[in-house]
């Protein structure tokens, strides 16, 4: 079993010398297995003096936060998803704001600070916009210090006066700070409001924690500092210790796999967990796929069996076990899905659904040229599938034509999750992130052969590489992308035009494949859409580009016309000599 997460928080807040505390706090330690997906998460938010409204909206943008926060896709990195769920608040706030009776006065509106602190796996997150704290206790010796990890959005006019220039509810769209901190078991953090943090020093933090017989006693102990020396503004301070850091695991169905064995090769008219195996689909170093029929409900799905020579290796069973976990989380027609399973599990082992039909390389086998319209049809429905893993900040890494099934109907599903990189798992990731290539290197973006992390643009390249081969039988590169792994060596590629191969190609279907290609992934399309759209529709972008010299667009072609052109005044001069 893991060890799991484990903090010490307290907390405290009083309205102080004023009528009304506009200050708002919370905190979230949820069980497994958002604890190991989304981890903890304490949050504050200070509310304007000037508004009889702000502590309506401290308290709406902590609330929110809380509860949004973890209804977000697991899949999500935990900047993605505070970030979505504040981009909302603020939405919220602004628009209320607006509403008020006084829309030209932000200092009346739906306004406040905001500042969390989300602990996941080893790692702080910490999202800021305005003038409450985060910071950092070092406790040593006699005393204790202050480090201070966010910025203040406060400009001073003069010695006495100031105004926020950034927080929540001021405009249609505001800017949260956002930065990690790695973690120790030990560290304290202290989230407060001006109240506090302007009237106590890292000597009564220090008492407070020494004297306080828990956390809740000590916040309480630093708000009274704060009041006895002098604080006239709400006070509000947590206080987060922590106690033990998560094993780093890959995910909580990789936890409760842990304890499986791997299982045997099967042979036909085999049975496990209630399958019985009808034939083997595909063999490898790697794993075996076999195709199995439910005896109870007669229907076929696919096993999926992790190599027993590989047991030992913990990366690649974390992907191996990841797969089912991704499949049951993408949502598309054009993605496979997985098996429910008909029985308790015995074997580790991955189930989905049976798809009738051939991969995509068995189908081009059978049709080499299966022209422009067909192309553009599976392409579309290809990066509708990608797309749906974009969404949940998730990276195929591994399109290839073997990963594609083209249906009984003709249409195509995405198969194969070993290579998928997902923005939530790889921030818990046991390892330090090595983006070393996954999938089919022919097919894989240039800068993976740098060590460089995959993005959106990785998937589109590999995509335009599919409907290059799809359209041509061939290769926009050769085989020399997986040579260059050096910056040099990559800006020595040159692209060959797709109309070498088939002259019949339309020059804006070339440029847009060869913009999807573009050994640059910032030149590249940034989705996968984009590039669809192109495919089927002529870019007036790309009216440049088809009036450009030969020897730019392509100088291979060129340089055979100039040969050619050789030739023939070679052969016309030796005629005329005879």
């Amino acid at each position: 079993m893991s060890q799991p997460l484990t903090l010490s928080v307290g907390q405290h807040t009083d309205r102080g010398r004023k009528a009304v505390n506009q200050d708002c706090h919370g905190v979230v330690i949820p069980h497994a297995p958002l604890a190991s997906t989304k981890g903890a998460a304490l949050a504050l938010a200070d509310g304007i003096s000037s508004s009889a409204v702000s502590h309506v909206a401290s308290a709406t943008a902590v609330a929110a936060f809380l509860d949004d926060y973890y209804a977000t896709a697991d899949a999500w990195s935990v900047r993605t998803s505070a970030e979505r769920v504040l981009a909302a608040v603020n939405a919220w706030l602004y628009a209320h704001t607006r509403q008020g009776q006084d829309r030209t006065d932000q200092d009346c509106g739906h306004v406040c600070t905001f500042s969390a602190l989300v602990i996941k796996s080893n790692t702080a997150h910490l999202f800021h916009v305005g003038d409450a704290r985060i910071y950092r206790v070092h406790a040593g010796g006699q005393g204790a210090s202050l480090e201070q990890l966010t910025t203040d959005h406060r400009v001073w006019v003069s010695p006495e006066r100031s105004y926020l220039s950034r927080a929540l509810g001021v405009q249609d769209r505001v800017e949260i700070d956002y930065r990690t901190v790695a973690l120790e078991a030990g560290d304290l953090f202290m989230l407060a409001t001006d109240g506090v943090y302007e009237h106590v020093t890292g000597a009564d933090v220090h008492a407070a924690l020494q004297d306080a017989p828990d956390l809740d006693a000590a916040a309480r102990r630093l708000v009274e500092r704060a009041l006895a020396n002098g604080s006239a503004d709400n006070l509000t301070v947590q206080l987060v210790r922590i106690e033990s850091l998560q094993a780093r695991e890959a995910s909580e169905l990789l936890r409760q796999m842990a304890d499986l064995p791997l299982p045997p090769l099967l042979a036909p008219r085999a049975e496990i967990d209630g399958y019985r195996i009808v034939r083997e689909v595909h063999g490898s170093s790697r794993s075996h796929v076999y195709l199995a029929e439910d005896p109870d409900s007669g229907a076929h799905v696919i096993l999926k069996m992790p190599s027993i020579d590989l047991a030992g290796d913990r990366a690649y069973m974390e992907r191996f076990v990841m797969e089912e976990w991704i499949m049951g989380r993408v949502r598309s027609p054009h993605v496979v899905k997985p098996a429910a399973p008909a029985r308790r599990r015995s074997h580790v082992y991955v189930a989905a659904e049976y798809i009738e039909g051939v991969t995509l390389a068995q189908w081009l086998r059978s049709q080499p040229r299966p022209g422009l319209d067909a192309v553009r049809r599976i392409v579309d429905q290809v990066a509708k599938g990608l797309r749906a893993f974009h969404r949940l900040e998730m990276l195929h890494q591994d399109v290839r034509p073997e990963n594609v099934m083209i249906d009984a109907d003709g249409n195509a599903r995405i198969i194969d999750f070993g290579s998928v990189s997902v923005a939530g798992v790889v921030e818990m990731a046991h390892h330090d992130a090595d983006w070393t290539l996954q999938g089919a290197a022919l097919y894989a973006a240039p800068e993976y052969f740098l060590g460089e992390r995959g993005t959106v643009r990785s998937d589109v390249f590999a995509l335009g590489v599919l409907t290059y081969f799809m359209l041509t039988g061939e290769l926009p590169y050769g085989v020399e992308i997986p040579r260059a792994n050096g910056r040099a060596a990559q800006r020595r590629l040159v692209y060959t035009s797709a109309r070498e191969h088939d002259p019949s190609l339309p020059g804006w279907v070339d440029a847009a494949l060869h913009k999807a290609l573009q050994i640059d992934p910032r030149r590249r399309y940034e989705d996968v859409a984009e590039f669809v759209y192109d495919l089927q529709h002529p870019n007036s972008a790309f009216a440049k580009h088809a009036h450009m010299p030969l020897i730019e667009r392509s100088p291979l072609l060129f340089w055979k016309a100039v040969s050619f052109g050789l030739g023939l005044a070679l052969v016309a001069d030796l005629a005329l000599r005879t």
